[in-house]
This record gives C-alpha cells, sequence and structure tokens, in this order.
C-alpha cells in the first residue's frame, strides 16, 4: 500500500525490498495448511509498475548515511524510509515447543507445516492433531483441519478467542463443537511441555499428539534494534502520531512493527493497508514541504473463519472492545470471504490509482487520543504503597 501510493509523484523513485518474490496474502495462511489455498498473490497482479522490487533481505539501516545493508552483501541507499517489516511468531519458552511443534505465522512456517500434516494423514488410523493457541489463527487453523474430518483438539490456554465478546465465543465454540473439535479452556490448560508425541498442560493432563500447531506468541524483526533506533521492549520502532521514528524524520513506519506513540495497533488488515497509506502520505506531505496528518485508526469487527462453510463477524466499538452483536454462520463466512478478496483488490486499485485509497481519513483519532491520554495518566499515577507486615 505504502509503495503503490508513493508513485503518485512522477519525480520519486520507490524501490520495494522484500525477502519473498511473492505477495503472501497471510489471513490465508491456514488455509494453505488446509490446502484449500496458496496464500500468495503474484506482486504483478498488487504492485504498481513503477515500484522496483529488490528480492532480498535488509540487515542493517544505517540512519546517518541513509544506506541499507542487504543479506546478499549489497546496499541501497535511500532519502525516505518506511520500516514494514512485518511480525512473526515469538520463540517459544516451554519446553519442546521449539523442537516438537509447528508455527504457522509465515509462509515459510505455513509451508513447511503442509508435508508434516501431510504425513500424518497416511497414517494407518486417525491421529491426534493439537492446536495450541486459542487467538484468530488458532481457531481457525483448529476449524479448517477439523472440517476436512481430523481429530483436533484446540488447547486455549486460558479463554477461547479472548478478544471476543461472550455471544461471539458461544456461537464460536458451537461451530467447532459441530466440526468435531476438543476445546480445552480454563487456568490448568496452559502448555508446560511438547513432546514428540504428546502435550503436557499445567493442569498435570498429558495430550496425545501426532503432531503441534503453535499459534501463541507475537514477535517482531530485530531489524530496529541491530540498526541502534529506538524501539518498545517487543522491538517495535517508536513513532509519534505521523508514524515518524523519533530519532530520524526519514524514517517513517507502518504495520506490526510500529508502536505509534507506544500504543501500537491492533494485528489485522484494518490497520495495515490504513498505516502503510499514512506512512506513504507522511513522506509525500514532508516532500511537499507540509506538515504531515496524524493517525486516525478506526476498528469496527474482527472476522474469523470456522472452515469453508462458517465463520464470524464480531462487531466492537470504537475503543475496539467487543460488543454483543456479531454475524456468524455461512454469512459470517461469506463476509470473511469478502474481506480476504478486498484486501487484494484494495491493493490492486492503489496499484492501478495512485492517491485513490482513503480509509485510513476516517474517523478513529479520537479514540486513540483518549488511549493516549489514559496512558499517560497511569504512567504519571503512582502505584499504591504495600502495608507493612
Amino acid at each position: 500500500m505504502a509503495a503503490n501510493r508513493l508513485t503518485q509523484r512522477a519525480d520519486v523513485t520507490v524501490t520495494l525490498v522484500n525477502p519473498r518474490p511473492d505477495f503472501v496474502h497471510r489471513i490465508r495462511l491456514h488455509q494453505l495448511v488446509a490446502g484449500s489455498d496458496p496464500a500468495v498473490v503474484a506482486y504483478r497482479d498488487v504492485l504498481a509498475e513503477g515500484v522496483r522490487l529488490v528480492v532480498d533481505t535488509v540487515t542493517r539501516i544505517d540512519a546517518d548515511d541513509r544506506s541499507l545493508a542487504l543479506a546478499s552483501g549489497g546496499t541501497l541507499d535511500y532519502d525516505h524510509l518506511i520500516y514494514a517489516v512485518g511480525s512473526g511468531s515469538a520463540d517459544p519458552s516451554v519446553p519442546g515447543a521449539a523442537e516438537f511443534s509447528y508455527p504457522i505465522a509465515t509462509l515459510e512456517d505455513a509451508q513447511r507445516l503442509r508435508p508434516a500434516l501431510d504425513a500424518v494423514d497416511a497414517t494407518p488410523q486417525a491421529a491426534a492433531v493439537t492446536v495450541v493457541g486459542a487467538g484468530p489463527t488458532g481457531i481457525e487453523t483448529a476449524a479448517e483441519l477439523a472440517e476436512q474430518g481430523r481429530a483436533v483438539t484446540l488447547v486455549c490456554g486460558r479463554v477461547l478467542g479472548p478478544y471476543l465478546h461472550a455471544h461471539g465465543r458461544r456461537s464460536v465454540a458451537a461451530r467447532l463443537a459441530r466440526l468435531g473439535v476438543t476445546v480445552l479452556d480454563g487456568p490448568g490448560t496452559k502448555v508446560t511441555a511438547v513432546t514428540r508425541d504428546a502435550v503436557r498442560l499445567a493442569d498435570g493432563r498429558e495430550l496425545p499428539s501426532a503432531l503441534t500447531i503453535w499459534t501463541v506468541g507475537f514477535g517482531v524483526p530485530d531489524l530496529a534494534v541491530r540498526s541502534g533506533l529506538s524501539t518498545d521492549a517487543l522491538g517495535r520502532l517508536l513513532t509519534d502520531e505521523t508514524l515518524t521514528s523519533v530519532d530520524d524524520a526519514r524514517i517513517v513506519a507502518a504495520g506490526d512493527s510500529a508502536a505509534p506513540s507506544g500504543l501500537p495497533l491492533r494485528m489485522s488488515c484494518q490497520s495495515a493497508m490504513p498505516m502503510g497509506a499514512r506512512a506513504a502520505d507522511t513522506v509525500l506531505s514532508r516532500l511537499a514541504g507540509e506538515q504531515p496528518e496524524t493517525l486516525n485508526q478506526n476498528f469496527a469487527a474482527q472476522c474469523i473463519s470456522l472452515g469453508r462453510d462458517g465463520g464470524i463477524f464480531q462487531f466492537a466499538n470504537r475503543q475496539d472492545v467487543a460488543v454483543w452483536f456479531n454475524i456468524n454462520g455461512r454469512l459470517g463466512a461469506k463476509l470473511k470471504e469478502t474481506v480476504c478478496k478486498v484486501v487484494v483488490k484494495h491493493l490492486a486499485d492503489e496499484a492501478g490509482k495512485p492517491g485513490g485509497y482513503g480509509l485510513h481519513r476516517g474517523s478513529g483519532g479520537a479514540a486513540r487520543q483518549q488511549q493516549l491520554l489514559q496512558a499517560k495518566q497511569a504512567e504519571r499515577t503512582p502505584a499504591p504503597a504495600k502495608a507493612a507486615h
């Protein structure tokens, strides 16, 4: 979105550095694992013709020299940089998880998982598949695999779908039950260890597991940290509300690796594309000698697929808190599929007509400013003194 939008100016040369030759449609990775979608889109279908694509990885940003070191050994110079390196899974600290479970946060993760799943399917008897983590990724993966007839257990660690309203949670639980998914929730379901053929829980239970899929945890590349730029505790680049780095006005950030005012947005396509557009507009404003506008992000809902024939569209208020109203069932599935298609359409439309996207200009800034005020007030409020014993 950012690269396409920058091509509005004929005097700007735009280079996109990406480690893969295709665009990863990340919200379909669970479908790649199940075999219902490739989860990649050719860049020719979503990237403006004037954008130069460099298939490589940036290993370091030299802000003083305004240059990028590449894994291939080359360098790239820049006048303005948009930092949009995304996110992936955090390294699991649970014993055995890194060795014996499969993450699903990246294209490469999903591609490694697919043949492992095929190997389990080839066993003579129905083998148990365990999905650890009950956020959207875990729910979608469990439903997708169960719909194909696999024996799936979803281990929540705490609660099923923490973001969901209680009404939405009941709807999701009912759909998973119809698909045959065994849902384990509550405090005793936190995973304490993973072995080659089992998952151990905090309450002492040991679940047989021929294949364990790990959807817990969030991590970002450490590129900003390695480059000496200011980040939050997780390594997201710290910016102001125009998405400009607090260290350098020529570096702007967008997406999961950005932390505007120390308050990162919820990872979703709802924030990714508007942030990309806002980042580009910030650069374009600076090139024009104008003051950039501030982030004005609004969330309206979260949609989760529950197999190919079910889904839920969970509505939320302006503070991104789920409300009682949701649309589920086949209509929920159709809405989720529409969202997936619209993501690609927005990118393609912006490639064909740069500057046409405008959803980042909607309402929502007031809610974010309220969040900022509350966060600042919390920082200023002293912690209550502990009583002496």
